[in-house]
């Protein structure tokens, strides 16, 4: 199969292959990555470099005589004093090269090439607020922040547009720069060709490009990846005809061109299935009765399959179903012989006034100026809306002194729960089990207050920080109802809303307890924990099915991939 065929024979396989991205925070962040774009990039390198993306022609110049122009170049500054005594680099073998190359094209190091040079470590008062341009590693990748230098420099310490860089520490990769004259710092080196009518930078950038990451793995450190000037001027680089080398940049930009266009298309089609998922959806909480509900329903499930196809629509899909069930659509809501809600609410209030007067909580009559004055939607008349105060009750915890902290578990010390405890456990850290620190034990409720609103956890255990805030129901409340009315938009939602305004997401307990909430009988909340917990199942089973899906996609992308380099 030809480099053209292996490319466009598989359009649907490079356009499906997706992956969600990791998220934190509520909810999902509904971002997915191009994984089978991004794999067909790297087969389009990949061929480009070993010659497989065009054809040759023997007319070309030999690659040999082009390498050979670059070692009289290359002696040549030498002896003008540009360039110290050449290093002498061992002869190229089989076993140092990674691939077999096509007639013509020849081996070289790249210090034979060009001549690599370091840029120059600035102090913190040589960083001004004008003059010229300092490019530094994130300015390249991440980092709008600019630096500036009025330093008289040697000539070969600045950079000008078309010159080729490499970023050597933390990040790596090769530019071609576009930004006009500028100074570089010391962990960007610039690739002077020593011929540039012997090889085409734009090759050279492809090439490097290719490699990147076998660069970095190669590269030394621990808190920070960096890569020797030595290392890097040993490498071995492909040296095609120069008209071929011509033909293959045009050809890869011509391609990589496809790409963004295949980028564009499927990104356009999440975003418009996204939308038709949430406008779909959205019908569905906005139903005003049973009838309307089960006819928006019934118009949703004829395209079940075609609208249910990715991750984040089966999250709106199960963050849908919590929505409804604490309006009382998912369950009966006929008398079923349990106690009405107004009963249940007396009881509560018995018993919050008992942990009042045991201070195991606290009477709080204030509303909070931020928590809404009506209720949003019409509930059965079994149910009533309270203020969330009514229900629970919660607290903060506590910060020891970090001098207190210990990595691993020891007598009389606990778990020390933060909110980066909710995506790993690789940060373990334990303090002294005192009467200071507020503790949470497997089951109860905790929930983020600080940066990420309304995440929570129930399967931890130990001591929580000032940023987490435990949620204490009052008996007989339902726990896991409680959870379900804290993941609804009637209170993450509200709570999100209201913590935008300040510069990092932060919540008031007193918000929190402020707002308004539906309570059903305690028999309804029961059924309605067990219905949700039902649906919640066949949505986890149908990522399931999704996720092997695009692990197969995936897979088979990076097949093609492997069996089209081995070709």
């Amino acid at each position: 199969m030809s480099a053209r065929e292996l490319i466009t024979e598989h359009l649907d396989l490079w356009t499906g292959a997706v992956t969600k991205k990791s998220s934190s925070g509520r909810g999902s962040s509904g971002k997915v990555e191009l994984t089978g774009i991004k794999k067909l990039r790297e087969l389009i390198l990949e061929l480009a470099v070993r010659g497989s993306l065009v054809d040759q022609d023997p007319s070309d110049e030999s690659a040999q005589e082009l390498l050979e122009r670059c070692l009289r170049a290359k002696a040549d500054s030498v002896e003008l004093g540009k360039l110290k005594k050449a290093r002498k680099h061992a002869a190229i073998t089989s076993d140092d090269t990674p691939f077999g190359l096509p007639q013509g094209w020849v081996w070289s190091r790249l210090d034979d090439l060009v001549r690599v040079i370091n840029g120059r470590a600035y102090k913190k008062h040589e960083m001004l607020s004008s003059g010229t341009p300092l490019l530094r590693v994130g300015n390249l990748f991440t980092s709008n922040d600019w630096y500036y230098s009025d330093l008289e420099l040697e000539e070969d310490k600045y950079i000008d547009s078309g010159d080729l860089i490499y970023a050597w520490s933390a990040s790596f990769g090769p530019f071609i720069w576009d930004g006009g004259r500028a100074i570089y710092h010391y962990h960007i080196w610039k690739l002077d060709l020593f011929d540039g009518e012997a090889v085409d930078k734009r090759f050279l950038y492809l090439y490097l490009k290719a490699i990147t990451e076998e660069i970095k793995s190669s590269g030394s450190g621990i808190a920070m990846v960096h890569m020797t000037k030595a290392k890097m001027e040993e490498l071995i680089v492909p040296v095609p005809p120069l008209e071929e080398q011509h033909r293959i940049v045009q050809k890869v930009d011509e391609l990589m061109a496809l790409c963004d266009r295949l980028e564009q298309q499927t990104s356009d089609q999440l975003e418009a299935h996204e939308t038709l998922v949430d406008t779909l959806l959205g019908t569905l909480t906005q139903s005003e009765s049973a009838t309307e509900l089960a006819d928006n329903w019934a118009r949703l499930a004829a395209h079940f399959d075609t609208l249910f196809t990715t991750e984040q629509s089966i999250d709106k899909l199960q963050q849908t179903v919590i929505e409804l069930s604490v309006r009382g659509f998912l369950v009966s809501t006929n008398d079923d012989g349990g106690e009405p809600a107004e009963i249940l609410l007396n009881r509560l209030r018995n018993e919050k006034q008992r942990l009042i007067v045991i201070k195991k909580a606290k009477d709080n009559g204030k509303i909070h100026q931020n928590a809404p004055k009506e209720p949003p939607y019409d509930i059965p008349s079994s149910w009533t809306w309270v203020r969330f105060r009514e229900l629970i009750w919660c607290y903060r915890g506590h910060n020891p002194p970090k001098s207190e902290f210990k990595t691993e578990p020891q007598p009389g010390y606990v778990r020390f729960i933060q909110i980066t405890d909710f995506k790993t456990d690789a940060n373990k850290v334990f303090v002294p089990q005192t009467s200071r620190n507020k503790m949470v034990h497997k089951g109860e409720i905790i929930m983020a207050a600080y940066r990420h609103i309304g995440k929570l956890s129930r399967n931890m255990e130990g001591a929580f920080n000032v940023a987490l805030c435990k949620i204490l129901e009052f008996e007989p409340m339902e726990r896991d109802f409680v959870e379900l009315l804290i993941r609804t938009d009637l209170v993450t939602g509200e709570l999100l809303r209201a913590s935008e305004r300040g510069h990092i997401p932060s919540m008031h307990s007193d918000h929190l307890l402020s707002l308004l909430v539906p309570l059903p009988p305690l028999v309804q909340q029961r059924k309605i924990v067990k219905r949700v917990a039902e649906l919640a199942t066949l949505c986890d089973r149908l990522k399931e099915r999704l996720n092997q899906a695009s692990e197969t996609r995936c897979q088979l992308a990076k097949t093609i991939v492997e069996q089209g380099l081995s070709a």
